[in-house]
């Protein structure tokens, strides 16, 4: 903890002011509405969408939400959070010992073990708390409910909700929420305090959280929640419009004041940064990309290999487009 604290308080030699420069002042009080309004209609829709009939679109945009989604969550780890948790905490002012070893690859290491460690009790514990669940056998994110199946919206009388797959598909959502929320969080303070670059900033993030809502918000629609959990959807989707726009505010509140190249500011934003691409990283290319795609029933039986081709093609799309996104935000 001593050490902790001795780098976060050593003599600070990094910026000393931030590129807030007071232009577009008016856009920026916008800017808390308008990304608002991206975030719930990204996270929202989905859910609106597998629930009520008048605003129900063809199955195939749903296949095309959830497959560009996972190429969303999965460019945003690696663009959007490794690459600046690795400039911020390999800042030559930082000095020693960041410049000596690239702390934000390692903490990601260690975040995405640790995932996998704590996935592993938890669904030991399922396993012990439910009786009979067989995570060798059972895939926990896969849901015959899924987006890209007619029954979406008609359910069976007779179907009985599987407590088991339901208790896992709730802990996959909440660590991808934690992941995305913690990384917004930062988006936000960014873009207020922003320079010169405001107005591109501005229209990069408004997508970037409209792309980032659609990726959480078709995961938390695919999952068949119980009458006792029909709020916690909603709540979820609510976190994550919420969390960007605050952010905004909280930085806007403190334009003057908060140095986002300072010593203590890069250090927490590369360590919170590296923290969730390891969530992320764990959550895309496990849960979203192996499971759905090698062990989900959805590419089963006939037209199975077309049906994964343009699923691939649509998630390295959702990827790449991300990833583009990334030159400026």
């Amino acid at each position: 903890m001593s050490l902790i604290i001795d780098l976060l308080t050593r003599e600070d030699t990094c910026a000393s002011s931030n590129d807030y420069n007071g232009d577009h002042w008016n856009a920026r009080i916008s800017s808390i509405f308008v990304v608002l309004i991206g975030s719930a209609f990204g996270s929202f829709f989905p859910i609106l969408s597998s629930r009520y009939s008048f605003i129900r679109l063809p199955n195939w945009c749903f296949f095309i939400t959830k497959f560009f989604g996972s190429g969303v969550i999965v460019a945003t780890a690696f663009i959007h959070l490794l690459s600046p948790a690795s400039d911020n905490l390999g800042d030559e002012c930082l000095g020693e010992p960041f410049t000596l070893y690239p702390f934000a690859f390692g903490i990601c290491l260690i975040t995405l073990m640790m995932l996998f460690f704590a996935e592993l009790v938890a669904y030991r514990y399922m396993e012990a708390k439910l009786g009979g669940f067989d995570v060798d056998t059972e895939q926990p994110t896969h849901t015959h409910s899924h987006f890209g199946d007619s029954e979406l919206f008609v359910k069976n009388a007779g179907h009985e909700h599987n407590d088991k797959q339901f208790a896992a598909q709730l802990l996959n959502v909440s660590i991808l929420e934690f992941g995305i929320v913690f990384h917004s969080i930062f988006v936000g303070l960014t873009l207020a305090i922003s320079g010169k670059e405001f107005t591109t900033l501005y229209i990069v993030v408004v997508f970037h959280q409209l792309f980032e809502g659609l990726g959480l918000g078709t995961r938390i629609a695919l999952i068949d929640w119980p009458k006792n959990k029909r709020l916690t959807p909603w709540l979820l989707a609510f976190g994550y419009t919420l969390c960007t726009p605050i952010a905004i505010g909280i930085g806007l509140g403190v334009r003057n004041t908060y140095v986002n190249g300072s010593r203590t500011a890069l250090i927490t934003n590369g360590v919170f940064d590296s923290v969730s691409s390891g969530i992320l990283i764990y959550t895309g290319l496990i849960e979203l990309m192996a499971h759905e795609f090698l062990f989900g029933d959805e590419f089963k039986g006939v037209g199975g290999l077309k049906k994964m081709c343009w699923a691939y093609l649509v998630m390295c799309c959702g990827a790449g487009l991300m990833a583009l996104l990334g030159r400026w935000a």
